[in-house]
């Protein structure tokens, strides 16, 4: 059975609005993904244009290079990435933070950088920038159980160690009242960046759960190998962020297992017979609940559709 978020998981979740599961993923899990990224590399698009860069040059997030951005992996031949979206390792933690039947909300990408490429500003946050409360993006604990609105999954592919740049968090900030200062996230104040940002030391291997709630963003990468990350964003069974369910994941469940499919599900309530995603991943089994015949063939009499 999955056992979801151990007590000292669900505390550090809950203080700092994110998790580092050590080691979720095999040596040989790491290397079938980093062969998979080397195969398709080079189509990868570098945000070399103004309007696609992620930081000010100036700054604790700014630097000359660009950040390069790897989609698709859901239709690859290789199928390392299709299985990180029920993996038996990562789906309890997706379900306790996202809920039971927990879908894919945007499409999954590879970030990759050399050294001497810029980070991204700080953003996320319960709070939009005008001090309004922001819903899309919230966390809360709710009878001793976290709920995200959207959680973010980042499987890590080389080591990120202390110093290296990547991703980094404002601690506890997924349940903030106010608004960080936008020259904070900027990057333009350099007491802040050094007191309060964050870097997250990682392994490959490593796989970081952040609640989209938390201002987090990256710093420029100074090592002198490429960054490698899988980012994925899932929320939970009946809320949507993004519009990628909008075209089917352009036909991605055709080489998925069930459960897999089970995650590509639009965004629907559970009671109206939605496959619901294990959260044992691809050792459970996808269960739908029933609906009662009477009232579905109401709905039909009454919408001329199978649901309301």
């Amino acid at each position: 059975m999955a056992s979801g978020l151990t007590p000292h998981e669900r505390f550090l979740f809950d203080l700092n609005g994110y998790l580092v599961v050590r080691g979720a993923l095999s040596t040989d899990e790491v290397a079938a993904l980093n062969a998979a990224v080397d195969a398709h590399e080079s189509d990868a698009v570098s945000r070399d244009a103004t309007a696609l860069r992620n930081a000010k040059r100036v700054g604790a997030f700014g630097a000359k290079g660009s950040r390069r951005d790897l989609g698709g992996m859901l239709h690859w031949e290789e199928p390392g990435f299709r299985e990180l979206l029920a993996h038996p390792k990562l789906a309890p933690y997706v379900t306790a933070l996202c809920g039971a039947g927990y879908r894919l909300d945007h499409q999954p990408m590879v970030l990759l950088q050399d050294g001497g490429s810029e980070g991204f500003s700080l953003h996320g946050g319960p709070m939009r920038s005008d001090e309004e409360f922001n819903p899309e993006l919230q966390y809360r604990c709710v009878a001793g159980k976290p709920w995200n609105t959207l959680v973010a999954m980042s499987a890590h592919l080389v080591d990120a160690p202390a110093g290296a740049g990547g991703f980094c968090v404002v601690k506890g900030s997924h349940k903030s009242n106010f608004a960080v200062p936008p020259e904070w996230c900027a990057g333009l104040d350099a007491d802040f960046a050094r007191e309060h940002v964050y870097q997250v030391e990682t392994k490959a291997g490593d796989v970081v759960f952040f609640s989209e709630a938390t201002v987090h963003g990256a710093l420029p990468w100074t090592a002198p190998y490429e960054r490698r990350l899988a980012l994925y964003r899932f929320a939970n069974a009946n809320y949507a962020y993004g519009r990628a369910y909008l075209n089917a994941w352009g036909g991605a469940a055709e080489k998925c297992t069930p459960a897999q499919r089970a995650v590509l599900e639009p965004p629907f309530a559970p009671r109206l017979e939605r496959p619901m995603a294990p959260a044992e991943g691809d050792d459970g089994e996808v269960v739908v609940a029933t609906r009662a015949a009477e009232k579905k063939a109401h709905d039909v009499s009454v919408f001329g559709t199978d649901y309301f």
